[in-house]
């Protein structure tokens, strides 16, 4: 199956990308916790959005709802909550990753879904 459109795999990796900066222009780079857990998500988010656009899968969409869940719990496990900047970009981020995550899911099954045959 092939997808109409591919806007959430391309905000997707514009996410990754700012995820992965995020430190430096937030500003909380120097706190490793947060920082790593901003590029090692970020790294990954982009992996599975270019693969999306190369190629859809459901099984992709799963993992960036699960990468963007992991996201908006990850202040409070990896103890950076009280870290305002971090625990916001972390948060809000993991927000938006898992809300286009949960929409692309939601057109693959809606009913009558929005795919067309290859």
């Amino acid at each position: 199956m092939k997808k109409d459109v591919g806007f959430a795999d391309v905000i997707n990796l514009i996410l990754a990308i700012w995820l992965f900066l995020s430190p430096w222009i937030v500003g909380f780079a120097g706190l490793i916790p947060a920082a790593w857990t901003a590029w090692a998500t970020a790294v990954a988010i982009a992996i599975f959005a270019i693969a999306a656009l190369a190629a859809f899968a459901e099984w992709e969409e799963w993992i960036n709802l699960i990468l963007g869940l992991w996201l908006v719990v990850s202040p409070w496990v990896v103890h950076v909550a009280a870290t305002q900047g971090a625990k916001l970009t972390l948060f809000l981020t993991g927000i938006a990753v898992a809300a286009l995550a949960a929409l692309e899911l939601w057109m693959l099954h809606r009913t009558p879904p929005r795919l067309t045959a290859s």
